[in-house]
């Protein structure tokens, strides 16, 4: 069973997963957003207490609040980044963008350590999340997409009744909406699309209600 683990963290209230295989125990956390200590132990807390072995550390982009986290993974499970690499512009100016926040970074971002591109495929125990890049919300966005679950960890790219914003460095709006509709629209209609920020939704319901999709 593919098991689905969502948290809340950090003052802009952003959604992290970590899903991972009942069998194998293999999981991947998708978008480390654990800000404060205690957010930092609820997420690594969960992962030890299930005894899950972390595989991936997922970005679904490389804005700050999807990646307070990412240090704290690496040092605690020694699991690196994978994200876009058209993203990582994002992690050379993270400490302004959270300045303007009024946010303090402790440390500085962890780069990179694996280049995520379209198609590419990550096992987790007996299932597979495929990568589909969708620019918009910023260049190096991905949705993570597990076929044969019909679920989607889609990031900021789409939300249940709206998208993600374009007007962030490297947004483009004509770029998303014509990725959402060639890209996400083509899938299942019950697929259920995991967003980084608020409920899920599913492909059926934004094709018919979202809109900016109409």
């Amino acid at each position: 069973m593919l098991v689905i683990k969502e948290f809340h963290f950090n003052p802009f209230s952003e959604n992290t997963y970590v899903i991972s295989d009942s069998e194998t125990g293999e999981c991947a956390i998708i978008d480390a957003g654990c800000y404060y200590a205690d957010e930092q132990d609820i997420l690594s807390g969960y992962i030890i207490d299930n005894n899950l072995k972390v595989k991936y550390l997922l970005a679904t982009h490389l804005h700050l609040d999807h990646n307070f986290g990412d240090r704290h993974v690496y040092n605690t499970f020694n699991v690196g980044l994978t994200a876009h690499p058209d993203d990582a512009f994002l992690l050379d100016n993270m400490k302004e963008q959270a300045s303007m926040f009024g946010i303090q970074l402790q440390d500085p971002p962890i780069p990179i350590d694996h280049n995520v591109h379209e198609n590419d495929i990550f096992k987790i125990g007996k299932y597979s999340l495929r990568a589909i890049h969708v620019p918009g919300h910023s260049p190096g966005s991905i949705i993570y997409y597990c076929k044969e679950e019909k679920i989607a960890f889609g990031g900021d790219v789409l939300f249940r009744g709206s998208i993600g914003r374009t007007d962030l460095p490297g947004g483009n709006y004509n770029q998303l909406i014509t990725g959402i509709r060639e890209k996400l629209f083509i899938l299942p209609e019950d697929t259920v699309i995991y967003s980084g920020h608020g409920p899920s939704t599913t492909i059926g319901f934004e094709k018919k209600q979202n809109p900016y999709l109409q």
